[in-house]
């Protein structure tokens, strides 16, 4: 058996997930403070079912802000060997993914602008299967693994 692969992710990913997961719970306040009000007023539900929508707000918002980050960085993992890319992630379900570096067609550094104001990159690499993603790091890490991946992708198209 394999053992988990060795790189982790910026530590730094812990925090740009906490925002984004804040920024998601923020666009589901609105349906969430829609059905509370559509109880209290319009069903004139007991105070107990009309909270509901929001204590279920509250209880998502709390996953992806506070635990959910912690318990993803902690999983992902990866590492780029001789012959393919190794990731494991997930939070619930594990997923290990070996992509040989044979199937890469190209790679990308990628920057969103949260991840940008955070000096952080993902990098995404190609394959006929699409693409694959290790997400949050530095930015000169990024660019190391980028070029790494693009190395050796040159060097098993030579052989």
């Amino acid at each position: 058996m394999r053992t988990a692969p060795r790189e982790r992710l910026d530590p730094r990913a812990k925090q740009l997930w906490r925002v984004e997961g804040a920024i998601t719970s923020a666009f589901l306040l609105l349906p969430a403070a829609g059905a509370t009000l559509f109880l209290s007023r319009v069903v004139e539900a007991p105070t107990y079912l009309a909270a509901l929508p929001g204590l279920l707000w509250l209880l998502v918002a709390v996953l992806l802000v506070l635990v959910a980050p912690g318990v993803r960085w902690s999983r992902w993992r990866y590492e780029i060997l001789e012959t393919e890319v190794d990731l494991q992630r997930g939070v619930l379900f594990i997923t290990r993914t070996l992509v040989p570096l044979a199937r890469v067609q190209h790679v990308d550094t990628q920057q969103g602008p949260i991840e940008r104001g955070m000096g952080l990159a993902s990098v995404v690499f190609y394959t006929a299967a699409g693409p694959n993603r290790i997400p949050a790091l530095a930015v000169q890490r990024a660019d190391e693994v980028r070029d790494r991946i693009a190395e050796l992708t040159r060097v098993r198209d030579e052989l």
